[in-house]
């Protein structure tokens, strides 16, 4: 027979086992709605989701489809997706860099609106670079470049 701490103790392990279970089983639910989802509006769960685990697969959907597919945002598709190509070529990622490419051309961006913002990734990669390795002050790079659009903008008036 179990002793009154025995049966305590025992409740306790299985309350913190259903406590364990319940979680992951709303988390696969909340993965199970977000597959459903991706499939009504992609027309098939693409792998990249499925790498995923469960927990986070929710939420990965819920900042691709509230930012990068949304159309109501500050930024339409057109300039969002050479953006992320922009990245993908400094990270570089060739499933970003192929994934990115043909949504910019999806959303209208031209090849030469594409090689624009793939130099653009470069030309700041090479300062970025320049200005790191060199180790220039970050104060005066700062009010030089605050002085620097002082002056073009008095110059433009």
């Amino acid at each position: 027979m179990l002793t009154l701490i025995g049966k305590t103790g025992l409740l306790i392990v299985a309350a913190g086992a259903l406590l364990a279970i319940t979680p992951a089983r709303a988390e696969d639910a909340s993965a199970t709605a977000a597959y459903k989802d991706i499939q009504a509006t992609l027309g098939s769960v693409p792998d990249m989701f499925k790498t995923l685990p469960d927990v986070a697969v929710a939420g990965a959907w819920a900042e691709i489809k509230g930012v990068q597919l949304n159309p109501n945002t500050a930024l339409d598709g057109k300039t969002k997706e050479p953006m992320g190509l922009a990245v993908a070529s400094q990270i570089p990622c060739q499933y970003c860099i192929y994934f990115h490419t043909l949504a910019a051309k999806a959303n209208g961006a031209s090849d030469e609106e594409i090689k624009e913002a793939i130099a653009m990734a470069a030309i700041v990669r090479h300062w970025s670079t320049m200005l790191n390795g060199s180790q220039v002050d970050l104060a005066t790079f700062k009010k030089q470049t605050d002085d620097l659009f002082t002056a073009v903008k008095a110059k433009s008036q």
